[in-house]
């Protein structure tokens, strides 16, 4: 049906994808299906955004940290990657949750799992630059943390 609309108004399609192009670039957005050959598409392209129109971070721009987990008890599989790069901000929970799903496959079992820095438990709200600079202080990268099967109290 818009086809023949665009048919009988003469550059009717032409004025109607720059106002949509307009549109789109007041507000800062990709217009959409536009296969213009301008050079911000290249870069927009490679920067995801949101529904909402705002920039999806995943927090990329916060400092990293590179870690090494090690499973230290027998009754647990090891990762296959055990080096990861992550967030400073990410925390042992989030951490727990990874090693569930990698291990268990079920990341609701994150109950099941400590992870320790030197030999200690660590708390679930402690974020990875926490315990770089209490528990692993100076020492070399990555940082090393342990994990293991939750052990049963009596």
């Amino acid at each position: 049906m818009q086809d023949i609309v665009y048919k009988l108004v003469p550059h009717l399609q032409e004025k109607e994808m720059k106002r949509q192009i307009e549109f789109y670039k007041k507000r800062g957005l990709p217009p959409p299906n536009y296969t213009g050959n301008d050079e911000n598409s290249n870069e927009r392209s490679k920067t995801p955004v949101a529904m909402n129109g705002e920039e999806q971070d995943f927090h990329r721009s916060d400092e990293q940290i590179n870690v090494c987990l090690e499973c230290v008890t027998g009754s647990m599989r090891n990762l296959k990657r055990r080096f990861l790069r992550l967030s400073c901000q990410a925390t042992i929970m989030q951490l727990k949750k990874f090693i569930a799903l990698k291990i268990y496959n079920n990341m609701t079992r994150f109950k099941d799992v400590d992870i320790l820095c030197n030999e200690e438990i660590l708390g679930k709200d402690h974020t990875l630059k926490f315990v770089s600079v209490t528990r692993w202080r100076s020492k070399d990268t990555p940082l090393l943390l342990h994990y293991r099967q939750r052990v049963a109290e009596l």
